[in-house]
């Protein structure tokens, strides 16, 4: 039997048979299968993805119907839970997060930082110095700057990127991320950054190449922007009072002092 690695590489799909292929040549190119399983998530979709995934020699899993980017990542935490992985880096198979950020990233979850820790999430930043220049409508701009204000004041620690969907999670934080209720099904973005902080995650940023989507359609196309920044409304207030009522009740997750991911 084919041994397994510590990373698994996750990558939610839908409707992507114009990118994906791209991707997963990348994959093959830069050789990232010597470092990491990779397994697509193929979120039922319509067009051809699953017959271009198929081209390729990694996993899939299908979702016979729809359940949406973030249910699909929390399968994919949960496979990584149940299958002894160490550390999950998940990226979007739109083309947008560049491969060349895996290797960064894996490297950055096995150093300690400066308190001698190591981060339980690696965000993938565009708006760190080293980042490469992404374009960002106005609208995104202030969202952007809008979510750095609010983890500010909620948390008190700074995050540059709070809605990248490239990141790095090691094993503490993929397997709270699967558990009932600890993850947003369609939004997981600044909500879920807010409640790792309130919670004792430590999170840290590493800066990235990402680029603008060539083809297909975004998830954030036509109203889903108003819908999105609606639900955010309401879900971050949400996440405060959760972790909130898990910390009175002592359900909460704790860190365990002084044991660190080597001797996990």
């Amino acid at each position: 039997m084919r041994e397994r690695k510590e990373l698994l590489v996750l990558i939610p799909v839908h409707n992507e048979e114009k990118n994906i292929g791209g991707v997963l040549e990348q994959m093959t190119l830069q050789r990232i299968q010597d470092i990491a399983d990779i397994l697509v998530i193929n979120d039922a979709s319509e067009d051809s993805s699953a017959q271009v995934i198929r081209k390729w020699p990694f996993q899939m899993l299908t979702n016979m119907e729809r359940l949406g980017y973030g249910t699909s990542l929390q399968l994919g935490y949960r496979y990584a839970a149940r299958n002894g992985y160490r550390y999950v880096i998940q990226l979007d198979g739109d083309g947008q997060h560049d491969v060349c950020n895996i290797r960064p990233i894996y490297q950055r979850m096995r150093e300690r930082g400066v308190d001698g820790e190591y981060p339980d999430l690696v965000l993938a930043s565009r708006f760190m110095e080293g980042s490469a220049e992404f374009p960002v409508i106005f609208l995104k701009r202030v969202a952007f700057r809008w979510f750095r204000f609010l983890i500010r004041i909620i948390t008190k620690q700074r995050v540059s990127d709070p809605t990248t969907g490239l990141q790095g999670l090691n094993k503490r934080a993929f397997a709270y991320y699967g558990e009932r209720g600890h993850f947003d099904d369609r939004y997981p973005d600044a909500n879920m950054v807010i409640q790792m902080l309130l919670l004792g995650f430590r999170i840290a940023e590493i800066p990235a190449v990402m680029h603008a989507r060539k083809e297909g359609r975004s998830m954030h196309r036509g109203i889903q922007p108003f819908w999105y920044m609606f639900r955010m409304f309401f879900e971050i207030p949400a996440v405060i009072w959760r972790v909130r009522l898990e910390k009175q009740s002592g359900r909460v997750y704790s860190r365990p002092e002084g044991v660190q991911d080597d001797i996990l």
